[in-house]
């Protein structure tokens, strides 16, 4: 986790973590932060696109923006972010857990690292990092912790098992969490968007899911300010979306038998593969 020249001093104003800032959701987060007066800490794997991030973010909102490049897929990736933020004497008032992970495709046939790699980034590092940091945020007047879940929380999800799973334990544990916390100044929040056109269809391997459409449908921007504004306001679930909200009310009152066979059939390969 290399230094940053001239950007890795203390800040005074608030100070917000994300994690996978290079892209995305995440990117979008940063913009919402620094558009909000917050100083950013940007964590990704993909430092040259940290660094262009952070300055557009100095130049367009002025403040600090800091980079550090860390690769969360790693078991200890958590607490050596966490000793990095202690070496350079930044502590978040908040954070935001956005990297993840998806996989498509029966779950006999996907590769047993990658799985276990979608748990470790969605589910341990987000455990653990929160963990962490937490305790500090909280001892504060006020802090914020988003965790960035989605509507595949909602229900199973066949042809993507681990991660819907994945993103049902972020929901529940950060609504846990959040009334953990009530009254203390500190909220945490989950946020749940539908399909968002981001790189997260391409590298889960949804081309051949007929699901695939739907993610044109969404832009990142407008579901990251959703997010934000519902975080900052201390909400414990945000779902952007006339329709999401709908699926989410729609889908708890279905037989789970009749759901998950619904799920079976919308997120089916358009093209079944060879065994």
């Amino acid at each position: 986790m290399p230094l940053q020249p001239g950007v890795d001093q203390p800040t005074a104003r608030r100070l917000a973590l994300i994690t996978g800032a290079s892209g995305g959701i995440g990117l979008a987060l940063a913009r919402c932060a620094a558009a909000d007066g917050f100083d950013t800490i940007l964590v990704a794997r993909r430092e040259g696109a940290l660094q262009t991030l952070a300055n557009d973010l100095a130049e367009g909102f002025r403040g600090q923006h800091h980079v550090i490049v860390a690769d969360l897929l790693a078991s200890d990736a958590a607490r050596e972010l966490a000793d990095e933020l202690r070496r350079r004497g930044l502590s978040p008032h908040v954070l935001v857990n956005n990297a993840g992970v998806g996989s498509f495709g029966e779950f006999t046939l996907t590769d047993r690292d990658q799985q276990l790699a979608l748990v470790q980034l969605n589910v341990n590092a987000l455990v653990e990092l929160t963990h962490r940091l937490l305790p500090e945020i909280a001892a504060r007047d006020w802090g914020r912790v988003l965790n960035v879940a989605s509507t595949a929380a909602f229900q199973p999800g066949p042809f993507m098992a681990s991660y819907y799973a994945s993103k049902a334990f972020v929901l529940s544990f950060s609504e846990a969490l959040h009334e953990e916390l009530r009254g203390c100044g500190t909220a945490v929040t989950a946020l749940c968007p539908g399909p968002v056109n981001t790189e997260f269809q391409h590298t889960a391997g949804l081309g051949e899911s007929r699901l695939a459409p739907w993610f044109a449908r969404n832009g990142a921007p407008g579901v990251a300010r959703a997010g934000w504004e519902g975080c900052m306001a201390g909400r414990a679930v945000v779902i952007p979306g006339a329709l999401n909200k709908a699926h989410s009310i729609a889908v708890r009152l279905l037989p789970r038998a009749v759901l998950r066979r619904l799920i079976r059939m919308v997120q089916q390969r358009t093209k079944r593969p060879a065994r």
